[in-house]
C-alpha cells in the first residue's frame, strides 16, 4: 500500500539544499543564540555566519531566535519588525 506523495513547498525545497556549511548543532546554537538576538535586536554587527546558516535551515531553533527578538524588542519598548528582518535578511 502507498501513501499520497506530498508536494514540497518552495521553501521546504530551499531549506533542503542550502548549504550547511559551517556546520553548528542544536546545542552549539542554544548556547550562543542569546548573544545573537541581543546582537539583532540592539542593530550592531550581527557576523555569527554557522548560527545564521544553522538558523535558516533548522525550524526550532530559527523559530526560538525569532522568540528570542521579539521578547527582547518588547522588553527594551521598541518594534521588533525591523529586527525580525535584520534576522530573517541575514
Amino acid at each position: 500500500m502507498n501513501s499520497p506523495q506530498r508536494k514540497l513547498s518552495p521553501d521546504q525545497a530551499h531549506r533542503l539544499t542550502l548549504e550547511a556549511e559551517p556546520w553548528l548543532s542544536c546545542d552549539d546554537c542554544f548556547d550562543q543564540i542569546d548573544f545573537f538576538a541581543e546582537r539583532v535586536v540592539s542593530g550592531g554587527f550581527i557576523g555569527m555566519p554557522a548560527l545564521r546558516a544553522h538558523l535558516i535551515g533548522c525550524s526550532a531553533c530559527g523559530e526560538e531566535a525569532r522568540s528570542l527578538v521579539q521578547l527582547l524588542a518588547a522588553d527594551d519598548g521598541v518594534d521588533p519588525a525591523p529586527s525580525l528582518r535584520r534576522l530573517s535578511d541575514g
